[in-house]
């Protein structure tokens, strides 16, 4: 019997590469499968490697594990290329948001929204182009399975400039979830959520319990009015302009208006991402050494990416709560040529979207509002251009000045020229 081949660009990282390999060694379907790791860091390519090969030692798994810094040696005969690389990500994040700041810019994160959205498009997107490039010629029917930021807007340039099949997977439909559980003071995983909307922007639909159908709506109403005030207050003061709950986090949500830095302006941890890296590697190298139990660890993570790959290639229908789409009438409010993020199905036909008539109009109305930024930016990734880049800025309701935005623009494409090119 065939086994799926899996091509893992970015296997060196960390966060998504343990979650990944706890969802392979934890689904049966993907004995004997094919894994590549790909990385341009030897180091951490190593670390990683080390850590499938003694799972795969662990479980029995069986699966032919392959390391490089090359893809084109490994993408022929692939049936999935999972992404998660990131350029320098922390040190020009910070550039990404500090940035703006000295130009009077207030925001709260600067990653898939206002400046840094459009900078770290900048940098990327020429990258995702290469990989499509790459698998246009040696591996054309493989899906193309994203986790690299600003996954909308890589989404959307993809289907813009490739035939490659791809969607771009998040966890942000379950911290919304945990975040209603919490508030409603239900048990973990006991409710049903339904979201629609775009990535780190969705909006929560539905609230059922998981095993009488009942609508929990009402009752999380009623439960947040009391509910602790510290709590996700940003997220819960639009929830009762709008009359929707938002994903994911106040910090997430308020990267796409105007008024989010309202949210907080803090920006990312850098030093709790610096910390956690460190615990990480010495949690590996545990691991492979022997030091930490392995089945104490090896649980599946609740990422989608190995649900996706079983349920295509298995013709196994797997209902995916949430992915990030080209939206082709798929939320039918907003334009067919914008990327959103809603709940799929997978079979061995491929992806079918859940078809979103109605969303009320307050929402569509921010979700609208990204949309010339998001179009412009990839338009500006895919040529290279800081004219096209000035637009897509200009165009997001983070800005409330030109001469700011011409600011950041001139400094933030200097910063970035080496990875600005045009790629298409």
């Amino acid at each position: 019997m065939r086994t799926p081949k899996i091509v893992f660009i970015g296997a060196g990282s960390m966060s998504f590469g343990t979650p990944t390999f706890r969802d392979i060694f934890t689904s049966p379907k993907m004995k004997g499968a094919t894994l590549s790791l790909v990385d341009i860091d030897p180091e951490n390519l190593e670390r990683m490697y080390g850590l499938a090969v003694k799972l795969n030692e662990h479980t029995g798994w069986g699966l032919t594990i392959e390391k490089t810094g090359d893809r084109r040696e490994v993408l022929p005969g692939a049936d999935f290329v999972i992404n998660s690389l990131a350029i320098e990500r922390c040190e020009l994040w910070k550039q990404d948001f500090n940035v703006p700041k000295k130009y009077g810019v207030r925001h709260c994160l600067g990653e898939n929204g206002g400046p840094g959205a459009l900078f770290f498009t900048m940098r990327t997107f020429p990258v995702i182009m290469d990989i499509v490039r790459d698998m246009e010629e040696l591996c054309p029917n493989a899906w193309f399975l994203n986790f690299s930021n600003p996954e909308t807007r890589i989404i959307l340039g993809v289907n813009m400039y490739s035939s490659i099949k791809c969607i771009g997977l998040c966890h942000g439909i379950f911290m919304a979830q945990h975040d209603i559980e919490k508030i409603l003071g239900r048990e973990p995983e006991s409710i049903d959520v339904f979201g629609a909307g775009m990535n780190h922007f969705q909006w929560i639909l539905s609230i059922r319990d998981k095993e009488t159908g009942e609508d929990l709506y009402p009752e999380f109403r009623e439960k947040e009015k009391a509910f602790d005030p510290s709590f996700m207050p940003y997220s819960r003061k639009l929830f009762r302009f709008f009359g929707l709950y938002p994903t994911c986090s106040d910090d997430h949500l308020g990267e796409y208006q105007a008024y989010g830095y309202e949210a907080g302006e803090h920006g990312y941890d850098f030093d709790w991402d610096a910390q956690d890296r460190v615990r990480m590697k010495r949690e590996i190298a545990a691991l492979v050494s022997g030091e930490k139990e392995i089945d104490e660890w090896l649980v599946p993570s609740g990422e989608q990416a190995i649900e996706v790959v079983t349920g295509i290639f298995f013709n196994d229908r797997k209902n995916i709560p949430s992915a990030i789409v080209y939206n082709d009438g798929a939320l039918s409010q907003l334009p067919d040529d914008v990327a959103v993020e809603l709940p799929i199905t997978v079979d061995g036909d491929g992806v079918h979207k859940r078809v979103v008539r109605s969303m009320p109009d307050g929402v569509i109305g921010l979700m609208n509002q990204q949309v010339s930024a998001q179009r412009l930016s990839i338009r500006a990734a895919a040529q290279g251009s800081k004219e096209l880049a000035l637009q897509a800025l200009l165009c997001d309701p983070v800005i409330q000045s030109t001469d700011a935005a011409v600011k950041i623009v001139e400094e933030l494409f200097e910063r970035n020229r080496q990875y600005i090119r045009k790629c298409v």
